[in-house]
């Protein structure tokens, strides 16, 4: 019942990277930086003081409280969530589709990862009742379900899952014995924050849920992995945070002196981080509002997008149309569309999705500009879609997709 990586021609072990943003470094978040350079000592493992109290003053302020001596820090979320699963036994549930790079450390494992479906109208959460069946069918076959992974704001599917659907999966994993570990990288890149509503899994059920947060969603940059995580403020949430440090110490997985301090910088969300912040998602929600267009007009299918740098795109509608360009599923999908576009579109597979499914992520990222210059321009404009860098790469989809129609 374990679900097996899709067979193909390459290898899907190295799943493709976060969305970026597409956007240079925020000036005075990379002049904390370079002040920072001449530090010789090194973060201790989990974080220094200023990086964890600078991470629960983040929470503290999205309504999750508690002190630095509940926060852990790693050098990206890839270690971090490592650490976090080996600090817990047993078997993985999580969403399908799902981030790319979640799967891939539970076979590091050894772990059995288990795939859940979600409901119609959203991904990251899986649907509760799918949720029950899957775990009393891996207990049944032998397995130990103990932890769920979600993400109310999601990559891949650029959806927010509805509060209601994220406390019937959450009390349905607890009632369960369930550990949830729930992915927030994503919360801060909300395109209509004044209409979307989003609860975090551990204002529901605070007793079992850790929190994650890549600081590459909206606040760092690719080249700074820095990822923080939020464990309960219980007995049994100290005693897997001492695990953790423990994985993380044996892992020499520190963060650097210098993007510690940059991190601490963003964390305290200053007047500069925070309008940063706020643009970009404007920008990327424009973006992505017309890819979607872009692609509902082509016949394609994809739920509107609500969060992030990208949109979740099936294919499955033109399925005739790409058969007779040797397209039958989607790692082939990844291949002609990447071609023909000239950038990464990850396949659905990467995703723990069906291989035969022909779903694609599609990156805002790219058509911001090739240069710091254009994406600046991209970030200041009234109407981004209007540069001629946009409105070029959104051409190039059209035209990619009209071709199947």
């Amino acid at each position: 019942m374990q679900d097996a990586e899709p067979a193909g021609r390459g290898p899907v072990r190295f799943g493709p990277p976060a969305p970026g943003t597409g956007l240079p470094v925020l000036d005075s978040a990379a002049a904390v930086l370079c002040a920072a350079a001449g530090v010789a000592r090194a973060e201790p493992p989990g974080g220094g003081a200023a990086l964890r109290a600078a991470a629960s003053g983040y929470w503290a302020r999205r309504g999750l409280h508690g002190g630095p001596e509940g926060v852990v820090a790693a050098p990206g979320a890839q270690p971090l969530l490592l650490a976090l699963l080996a600090a817990h036994d047993g078997d993985v549930l999580m969403p399908r589709p799902c981030p790319a790079w979640w799967a891939p450390q539970a076979r590091l494992l050894g772990r059995p990862a288990y795939h859940v479906p979600t409901p119609a109208e959203c991904g990251g959460v899986p649907d509760p009742v799918a949720l029950l069946e899957r775990v009393r069918r891996v207990r049944a076959e032998g397995g130990r379900p103990r932890l769920l992974l979600l993400s109310v704001a999601d990559d891949p599917t650029a959806t927010v899952a509805p509060p209601e659907t994220v406390r019937e999966a959450c009390e349905a994993a607890v009632a369960e014995g369930l550990h949830v570990i729930s992915d927030e990288t994503w919360r801060d890149t909300l395109h209509r924050p004044e209409d979307t509503v989003l609860f975090s899994p551990a204002e529901m059920c605070p007793e079992d849920v850790t929190v994650l947060a890549d600081l590459v969603g909206g606040l760092a940059p690719e080249s700074w992995p820095v990822a923080v995580a939020r464990f309960p403020a219980t007995r049994r949430g100290a005693v897997e945070r001492d695990r953790t440090l423990d994985l993380l110490t044996a892992l020499g997985a520190v963060v650097a002196g210098p993007v510690a301090a940059a991190a601490a910088h963003v964390l305290g969300e200053p007047a500069a981080v925070a309008e940063r912040a706020a643009r970009a998602a404007r920008l990327h929600a424009s973006v992505a509002a017309a890819v979607h267009g872009t692609v509902l007009a082509a016949g394609a299918l994809a739920r509107p997008p609500q969060a992030g740098r990208h949109l979740y795109a099936d294919l499955a509608p033109l399925r005739g149309r790409l058969a007779e360009r040797g397209v039958g599923d989607s790692m082939d999908l990844e291949d002609y569309l990447g071609g023909r576009l000239g950038a990464p579109v990850p396949g659905g597979h990467r995703f723990g999705d069906e291989l035969g499914a022909l779903r694609v992520r599609l990156p805002t990222g790219p058509l911001l500009g090739a240069t710091a210059e254009e994406q600046r321009a991209a970030l200041a404009a009234p109407d981004p879609l209007v540069l001629p860098q946009v409105s070029g790469g959104l051409g190039r989809l059209a035209a990619v997709l009209d071709e199947l129609r």
